[in-house]
């Protein structure tokens, strides 16, 4: 096959500040590269300097694209095309072009008809439009990339089949689930018949089981499309599936390139086994749910159950896991506990001192008092974008601190977040635009922790994190607890991450508690797969021998040795590995939505349910 991307001697810099350096890579077509690296290596710039649609610093080197165009509509494919009739019947032969994509202005015409033809999902990022529905979203694509057809809704229907979303064609897009608002996300890239699709962490922030689910709809998108893909993930086994050759990037240099079960077994190499002996005893309860439930009202689908009659406790100084699918109620749970989002009805208590906290009552002398100890790590986090890492950590937190020992605390916490002394001494004075993403939600975390909380609620707060850098984030948080004594409520989809800090997790679906206790006999009712279920790596294009997809000795995280739950005060280690693996096609005219919302207004206030504006945190 043709070289479809020539990359040579690719350095980016920031103020001479190298993010990426003398990069060298060739993409054939219809091959799957993946990208390994640790948070910070560079994978997320490089994507975008792939992607051609803007400006990433101070770039040289060269980023070739060999593809074939024709003449007369300027449509763009592969560069096997070249001398063949174009496809879209305007009697015009393909011809070869080059485009370099470094010394090619942004606006220049050769360069835009090749970009027009690269898809790109971005990490932690659902592009879409929250108040339409699932349909009207594909529709709304098909509309930007100018088609003309007249099967436009087929076509649409066709694409939501296609990431099998199409059971959920009339739901309203902020109602979807993570995974599948991801897989609306992929269909509306896929509306640009793409050539290249750049999958930037799709999965990050996903359940083992959707994540499963997307990672077997990009293999057959690939396979079926005969498009090209470059992925980069931080979890290795994806890399390994999906990939026919890996690429380790360290420090914005390429330590290497190869078959993927090679690549990972090197970039493993710095990892090391987290063994902690977790206490076999804990403190009194600081938070106690009993019969909690959650309730909206949706225009689409009527009365939902978030949560659905939940109870559970948790121990001071116990690390409290929540698990479940996307849209199992976990991240409503966790908002409830801040007092962020009131219950429908049951009881949410904390603990301050010796006395028990009503979180449903409203006021500084009430929920107030208990939420000035209390800290919370969104999944879609944000800092402040024109401020500097020293400052998102000091006054733009209102956090009032002399300058010296602002700067002391905060790179002591940085190092808690999971950075060394030094890497937490070059940040502070970076603008987060600077960071990776990684790098960012690391950030995040420390934002958190600056305020001293004795609760802690994390949502995923390593859906972005390499292997190594969560295995940092795991002994900091285990550290945070024992010289600290904090508390941490922990949503997450990482099970490898579940295993190896919490002491206890709570399996919810469906908005019911499945069942509570160690790790090791909770997470499996999750993570187990269907018997006869394989995984189906997209098929090489290449005539090179491509990656056979090797069992991962090294390629899934050591599993840390964890006790039993709080409940039974019991030790007995193990350790284990895991494989992590409202309808409505058109908006109601004014005057009929005006009437649905009153009749919502009088049914809420009969049951206590909050109207659903938001599409709700399910």
């Amino acid at each position: 096959m043709s070289a479809f991307i020539e990359v040579k001697n690719l350095s980016v810099d920031f103020d001479g500040k190298f993010v990426l350096k003398g990069v060298n890579l060739t993409v054939e077509e219809g091959e799957v590269i993946g990208i390994l690296g640790k948070s910070g290596c560079g994978k997320t710039i490089f994507m975008h300097v792939l992607r051609g649609t803007e400006a990433i610093g101070h770039v040289t080197g060269e980023v070739l694209y060999h593809v074939a165009r024709c003449p007369n509509c300027h449509h763009v494919d592969f560069p096997s095309k070249v001398g063949k009739k174009c496809e879209c019947g305007c009697d015009g032969k393909y011809e070869p072009l080059t485009v370099d994509f470094v010394t090619a202005g942004l606006h220049d015409g050769d360069r835009k008809d090749v970009t027009k033809r690269i898809s790109i999902m971005i990490q932690r990022t659902f592009a879409l439009y929250g108040d339409d529905s699932v349909l009207t979203n594909i529709l709304n694509a098909l509309n930007e990339v100018g088609y003309k057809g007249t099967d436009a809704i087929k076509k649409a229907a066709d694409l939501l089949e296609e990431v099998n979303v199409s059971h959920r064609m009339l739901h309203i897009a902020r109602e979807l689930s993570g995974g599948e608002k991801q897989r609306v996300v992929l269909a509306r890239q896929l509306v640009k018949e793409p050539m290249l699709l750049l999958a930037d962490e799709p999965t990050g922030t996903l359940d083992p089981m959707n994540a499963d689910l997307v990672h077997k709809i990009l293999a057959e998108a690939v396979e079926t499309r005969g498009m090209t893909m470059i992925i980069t993930s931080h979890w290795p086994d994806v890399i390994l599936e999906l990939a026919h050759k890996a690429v380790l990037l360290d420090g914005g240099e390429v330590i290497d390139i190869g078959e993927p079960k090679k690549i990972v077994d090197k970039f493993l190499e710095g990892y090391t086994e987290v063994v902690v002996d977790k206490p076999k005893e804990f403190g009194e309860p600081i938070i106690k749910v009993e019969h909690l439930t959650k309730k909206y009202v949706s225009v689409d689908r009527g009365v939902v159950r978030a949560i659905d009659d939940i109870s559970f406790e948790v121990y001071e100084r116990e690390i409290f896991g929540l698990i479940g699918e996307s849209g199992a109620g976990k991240t409503t749970t966790s908002k409830i506990l801040m007092g962020i989002v009131p219950p429908t009805s049951g009881e949410v208590l904390v603990r301050v001192g010796d006395e028990w906290i009503d979180m449903k009552v409203p006021g500084v002398a009430n929920k107030g008092r208990a939420t000035k100890y209390m800290g919370i790590l969104y999944q879609e986090y944000s800092l402040y974008p024109h401020s500097t890492v020293i400052e998102n950590l000091t006054e733009s937190i209102s956090l009032d601190l002399p300058y010296e020992l602002g700067i002391r605390k905060a790179i002591q916490t940085l190092m808690v977040a999971g950075f060394t002394e030094q890497e937490a001494k070059d940040i502070l004075n970076k603008q987060t635009f600077e960071l990776s993403e990684g790098e960012r939600h690391r950030v995040a975390m420390a934002q958190v922790l600056m305020k001293e909380p004795n609760i802690v609620i994390m949502d995923e707060p390593t859906g972005t994190m390499d292997p190594l850098t969560r295995a940092s984030v795991t002994n900091s948080i285990l550290n945070a607890r024992d010289k600290l004594g904090e508390t941490f409520v922990i949503v997450s989809h990482d099970m490898d991450f579940v295993y190896e800090v919490c002491d206890r997790v709570a399996y919810i679906k469906g908005g019911k508690i499945e069942a509570v206790g160690d790790p090791h006999e909770i997470v499996p009712k999750l993570v187990e797969k269907p018997k006869g279920k394989t995984d189906k790596k997209p098929a090489a294009k290449t005539t090179k021998a491509t990656a056979s997809k090797a069992t991962a000795s090294k390629a899934t995280t050591a599993k840390a040795a964890a006790p039993k739950t709080a409940a039974s005060k019991t030790a007995d280690e193990k350790k284990t590995k895991s494989k992590t693996a409202a309808k409505s096609s058109k908006k109601a005219d004014t005057a009929k939505k005006a009437e649905v919302s009153k009749m919502e207004e009088k049914a809420s206030e009969k049951e206590n349910i909050e109207i659903n504006t938001d599409g709700g945190c399910v």
